[in-house]
Order: C-alpha cells, then sequence, then structure tokens
C-alpha cells in the first residue's frame, strides 16, 4: 500500500517548514508529498505566515527532492485557467523528471475566494468549469507536438494552441469527493485516481462502488482507477501517546473510530487492512497537521509501512 504524506499549510506554514518535511518524507521511505491548494486558513487559525501558493511550492520541491512524488490534493479549478495551469503542472514536471500528479477538484471554500478576489461561481457551474478544464488540461497534454489543440466550451474557448509544453511523463490526475452522480461521471473520463477524503469506510465503499460502474458504463475496466483514502493522522506508540498527540492536534480521540489512521500502529495496520479487504484502496494520504512533529511519520515509517507490504 503506498503512504503518501498530506499537509495543510494553509493553516500555518513557509516553505522553509515544507521542504523539512518534504525532505523527511523523502528520507523516511514515503511514497509521495502531497498539499493542499488553499488561500486562506480554517477553523479560527491565524495562517500565519500566510498562504503559499501550491504550484509555486511544488516546482520549488521538483529540484530540491529527488524522489517522491508530488502534487495537489486537489487544485481547485477556480484558482487558474486550464491554459495556463496546463503549463505550470507541465513544467513542475519536468523540473522534477517526471514525478507531479494533478488534483483537481471544483473548488468549495467561500471566504478564500472573496478575500482574494476570485470569482466563486455557483456549485453547478463550478463543476461545468471543472469538467472542462479536466477536457482541456488533458487535451493540451495528448496532443502530439506539431499538432494544435482546440476547445469550445460554455466556460473555456481554446483555439488552435501549440499545446506546450508536455510533461516530462504523463501526468496522472486524480478526481476525488462524494458526489453520487458527476463525480463518478468525470473520474471515469478523466482520472487515473478516486480519491475519498475524511469519509467512513461504508461511507468509501459505496462511493467506489459508483466510481466502478460509472466506468463500465463508459467502457472502461475499473481496475484501471487507484482507489485511494485520505484521513487525519493521528499516531502515538501507545494509547496514551495517542491521546496527547489527539490533544495537541484538537481532535477528539473518542470520535477517531472512524479514521483508520487514528491509533497505534498496531491498530492502524489492522484498520487498513480492513479498508483495503472492503474497499479496495492500495494508497493512502495521510494528513499531517503538525508539521514539526516529524516523529509521527517516522513512527508510520518504521511500524506501520513494513506491515503493509
Amino acid at each position: 500500500m503506498d503512504l503518501r504524506i498530506f499537509t495543510e499549510p494553509q493553516q500555518g506554514a513557509s516553505y522553509a517548514d515544507l521542504l523539512r518535511i518534504a525532505r523527511a518524507t523523502e528520507d523516511a521511505g514515503f511514497d509521495a508529498f502531497f498539499r493542499s491548494d488553499h488561500y486562506r486558513a480554517m477553523g479560527g487559525t491565524s495562517g500565519l505566515p500566510g498562504p503559499t501558493d501550491a504550484w509555486t511550492t511544488l516546482s520549488a520541491l521538483a529540484v530540491q527532492t529527488e524522489r517522491i512524488r508530488l502534487g495537489t490534493l486537489v487544485t481547485s479549478a477556480t484558482f487558474r485557467l486550464p491554459g495556463p495551469l496546463a503549463i505550470a503542472v507541465a513544467q513542475a514536471d519536468q523540473m522534477s523528471g517526471g514525478r507531479v500528479e494533478l488534483g483537481l477538484g471544483a473548488g468549495w471554500f467561500e471566504a478564500e475566494h472573496t478575500g482574494y478576489g476570485i470569482p466563486f461561481p455557483p456549485t453547478k457551474e463550478r463543476f461545468a468549469r471543472l469538467a472542462e478544464q479536466l477536457e482541456i488540461v488533458t487535451g493540451l497534454w495528448e496532443t502530439p507536438v506539431g499538432g494544435t489543440y482546440s476547445f469550445d466550451g460554455e466556460h473555456y474557448t481554446v483555439v488552435d494552441s501549440p499545446a506546450l509544453p508536455k510533461p516530462a511523463h504523463p501526468v496522472p490526475v486524480i478526481v476525488g469527493g462524494l458526489g453520487p452522480r458527476r463525480t463518478p461521471a468525470l473520474a471515469a473520463r478523466f482520472a487515473t485516481e478516486f480519491n475519498i477524503p475524511f469519509a467512513t469506510l461504508d461511507v468509501a465503499a459505496a462511493q467506489f462502488e459508483r466510481v466502478a460502474e460509472a466506468c463500465t458504463a463508459a467502457g472502461r475496466d475499473p481496475a484501471e482507477i487507484v482507489r485511494s483514502a485520505a484521513h487525519q493522522l493521528v499516531i502515538g506508540r501507545d494509547d496514551a501517546a495517542v491521546a496527547r498527540r489527539a490533544e495537541t492536534l484538537g481532535a477528539d480521540r473518542e470520535k477517531l473510530g472512524d479514521n483508520p489512521l487514528a491509533g497505534t500502529p498496531a491498530e492502524i495496520v489492522d484498520a487498513l487492512g480492513r479498508w483495503r479487504e472492503r474497499a479496495g484502496i492500495t494508497r493512502v494520504y495521510l494528513q499531517t497537521l503538525d508539521l514539526a512533529d516529524l516523529d509521527q511519520l517516522e513512527i508510520v515509517a518504521s511500524q506501520v509501512a513494513p506491515q503493509l507490504v
């Protein structure tokens, strides 16, 4: 099972903080380092020293790491126009030697839009824009060198684009969420991976089944899509350590029962085994909120990862 570190730097992190944990991620043997794409802190946190741009960060990390894969969970389609997004991601992929992945979603956090002058259309329009962006970004990358790409949509028009630059390698596209119809349909068309964040096992299993049905309806083998989940990491070597870390993170230990990444190493291994058996996941994103607490990465790397091979 792939284990990926997933950070939320809008809650308060400098680039130096992110570089430190990305390098720790690599040194510990994790598969990838991902970050959210948000411009404003949540939950009453100050967010100091302020937000960092996801693709600026990942481009820098591309040349300051060597092995780990790098990506977003997820980029908001409201933040960037599809052509410039395709260019930025392709360039980051070239800089990394082909280690970049793109998670792309519709966007949901209105306050970060109004706080930075970003238009925030209604839900239906945001999903329509997401569908067109997926079409355009993948279309630009897949156009043969020397050819041109055009697209005439409701929200975006592309005319005779040279469709450059190209990524160093095909960029995996991650789609995710709990929407029962549009989201599985988009995944069936565009996704390399489908991610379900912060859901119970029952909810996740049902959503993965919807994605499989959408793939079958579209004439695609459901097995082509990687199944993944994201949860908050609350780990400790014993129950007392778990409780202390939960308190530090502001999490209620008694309400973490549905979180397969909360508990002792043995408890987490057992829980992930149940998720793998029932939901078919082969990849997990470990939401790491305390970026200064590198000990939690060491515990996972030494006591959890070896049991999930």
